[in-house]
């Protein structure tokens, strides 16, 4: 997932910026466990290069019992199913606009930012707070209704 960061940064400079956000965790997966587990995710989900990003979140995510974060779908469906919480990237911004890491406007930036580059999301930056708002996810002492198993949120790379 790193390296899809870092080859798409490449390509669009805005996202040079995520990649020092002091929130993101960067986890190396090279113990005998930790390469199970991403074999694991690659056989269910795939091989592609963009699979293969998709399976060390999801490997990360299930070893540290965190919570995995992608806009793929299919990876996401995937992820359920194997009882790992997953959401998409609206809801971690808002997670983090929630705990205060992040304001409403700056998290609006960077789904601009993120659609300059194709990457497909359901509002824009302007719509955020609204979007956000309608589906539960920036009520603070209400937790937005998340299916499947609850973990500590936490976003995870390779």
């Amino acid at each position: 997932m790193l390296d899809e960061l870092r080859t798409s940064a490449q390509r669009e400079p805005a996202l040079t910026a995520a990649l020092k956000l002091a929130w993101i965790d960067v986890i190396a997966l090279d113990t005998i466990t930790e390469i199970r587990c991403f074999s694991d995710w690659v056989r269910r989900i795939g091989a592609d290069r963009r699979d293969v990003g998709e399976a060390s979140v999801f490997a990360a995510a299930e070893i540290r019992g965190g919570t995995a974060v992608t806009d793929d779908r299919i990876a996401t469906k995937v992820g359920r199913a194997y009882g790992l919480e997953v959401h998409g990237t609206i809801w971690l911004l808002a997670d983090r606009c929630r705990s205060g890491r992040l304001t409403e406007v700056n998290a609006g930036a960077i789904i601009d930012a993120l659609r300059e580059t194709q990457h497909r999301l359901p509002c824009t930056g302007a719509e955020f707070p609204s979007y956000a708002r309608k589906a539960g996810l920036l009520q603070i002492g209400r937790p937005p209704y998340i299916p499947g198993p609850t973990r500590p949120p936490t976003w995870v790379h390779d």
